[in-house]
C-alpha cells in the first residue's frame, strides 16, 4: 500500500512564498520524515485544511525546496546529485546509523578538480555551511576523477556514503576518520586510513599554478586553511556522500538501493 504523509496546509488568498520545514530526527512520523509543514508567508487570515501526500512526493518536494532555496544550481550542484545524496542519507538515518541528523556533505567527483565540489548543507536551517575545493586520489585521475577503488594501497578514491567519526592529530594535523557504509565500494575506508584532512595542494593557489588540484592517496583532502571549520562542523556522526556517475556504483550501492 502506498504510504501517505499528512501535510498540515495553511492557505492564504494573497500572494505567498513557500517554505518546507525539514525533519530533525528519524521516525518522527513512522516513515523517517518528520511532519513537513508547508508554511505560506502572507499578511492574511489563514484558512486551515488537511491533505495527504505520498512519501515519494514529500521527498521530491523537500529536495526541490532545498535545492531552490540554496540556489545550488548556481554553484554547480545538480538536483540529481542532491537527490542521490538525500536518498542515501535518509536510508542511513532510518537505520539509526546517523548520530547527528540534518547535516549532509556532498563531494561531487563528476566535476573538474578546478571547481569547488564539496558542499556541506544544513537541512534543518536551509543553509549552505561550506562550499570549497576537495582533492581526489592520485590514481583516480588528474583533473577529473575517473577511476575508483576500495582496495588498500590503490591510492584511489572510494565512492559512496560515509559516516564521520572522531578526530585525531596525525601527519596532516587535525584529521577526521571516515567509516564507509557502502559494501564493496568504500567499506575498507578504515582499513585504508581514508580520512578527511587538510592539504596545501587542495586550494585555489595550487589550481592557478598547475591547472588542476593536487591529489591525495585516496583521502578527500580540503584546503588547509578551512579544514578545522569543516572537520568541527561534520565530525562525530554526520553523513558524507562521495558521488560520481559510475553506473556500477549507482546500480550496486546497498545504501542507495537499500
Amino acid at each position: 500500500m502506498k504510504k501517505k504523509i499528512l501535510l498540515h496546509t495553511v492557505i492564504y488568498s494573497f500572494t505567498f512564498s513557500v517554505l518546507f520545514i525539514p525533519f530533525s530526527k528519524a521516525g518522527s512520523n513512522g516513515t523517517g520524515f518528520a511532519s513537513m509543514d508547508r508554511v505560506y508567508m502572507a499578511e492574511a487570515t489563514p484558512v486551515e485544511k488537511d491533505s495527504t501526500i505520498s512519501e515519494t512526493d514529500a521527498k521530491k518536494l523537500f529536495i526541490s525546496s532545498l535545492y531552490d532555496s540554496l540556489q545550488l544550481i548556481k554553484i554547480g550542484l545538480s538536483e540529481e546529485v542532491l537527490t542521490y545524496a538525500y536518498t542515501g542519507y535518509q536510508n542511513l538515518l532510518n537505520k539509526g546509523m546517523i548520530n547527528e541528523p540534518g547535516i549532509l556533505s556532498i563531494v561531487d567527483f563528476s566535476q573538474s578538480s578546478t571547481k569547488k565540489r564539496l558542499y556541506i548543507i544544513d537541512m534543518n536551517s536551509f543553509k549552505l555551511l561550506n562550499h570549497t575545493y576537495v582533492a581526489h586520489g592520485k590514481n583516480t585521475g588528474q583533473e577529473f576523477a575517473t577511476r575508483f577503488s576500495n582496495t588498500p594501497e590503490s591510492l584511489q578514491s572510494s565512492l559512496g556514503f560515509y559516516i564521520t567519526r572522531n578526530t585525531y592529530f596525525g601527519k596532516h594535523g587535525l584529521s577526521l576518520k571516515l567509516e564507509g557504509k557502502d559494501k564493496g565500494f568504500n567499506d575498507k575506508a578504515m582499513e585504508r586510513a581514508i580520512v578527511l584532512h587538510g592539504s596545501a595542494y587542495s586550494d585555489e593557489n595550487f589550481v592557478k599554478a598547475r591547472g588542476y588540484l593536487g591529489r591525495s592517496w585516496g583521502c578527500p583532502a580540503v584546503p588547509e586553511k578551512e579544514k578545522t571549520k569543516i572537520i568541527n562542523t561534520i565530525k562525530d556522526g554526520t553523513c558524507l556522500f562521495i558521488y560520481h556517475p559510475t553506473k556500477s556504483y549507482l546500480h550496486g550501492s546497498t545504501v542507495l538501493n537499500g
